[in-house]
């Protein structure tokens, strides 16, 4: 079993697709992150009807930053097809400023073929560099 898979297996047991309330509906994407230190993190979307809610990596991540992480490796997230994608850009944004070298977290973006890209594909002329450099 290749990192992928482990990912894609755990972000599967999360996944589920359900109401909470009348307001919020949750599990319709999930994340699994793998940490610098080799951990493994999930989470799940929670969509509100006040736009309030958390897409699925930021609420892996937040388990992340709970458990005393901040440094990921790499991400994988089950979209509502059942098919690897993408983060959002408000998830790329904020991976982005985790870490000076968050630049080089690697999502998958097919299962069967291992494509994968780095966040810095993703955001290629990010504003946030020069603060990484004054520290």
């Amino acid at each position: 079993m290749d990192i992928w898979e482990k990912l894609f297996d755990e972000a599967k047991k999360v996944h589920n697709s359900r109401e909470i309330s009348p307001f919020i509906d949750a599990g319709g994407v999930s994340a699994a992150i793998l940490t610098k230190k080799g951990n493994i993190y999930v989470g799940v979307c929670i969509d509100t009807d006040s736009s309030l809610g958390m897409c699925a990596e930021r609420n892996a991540i937040a388990n992340m930053i709970t458990n005393g992480e901040s440094q990921i490796d790499k991400v994988l997230a089950i979209m509502p097809n059942g098919q690897v994608g993408p983060p959002c850009c408000v998830c790329r944004e904020y991976m982005m400023q985790l870490d000076k070298d968050s630049k080089d977290i690697e999502f998958l973006l097919d299962y069967e073929t291992r494509k994968t890209v780095r966040l810095i594909e993703l955001v290629p002329e990010w504003w946030g560099y020069y603060k990484f450099k004054t520290i």
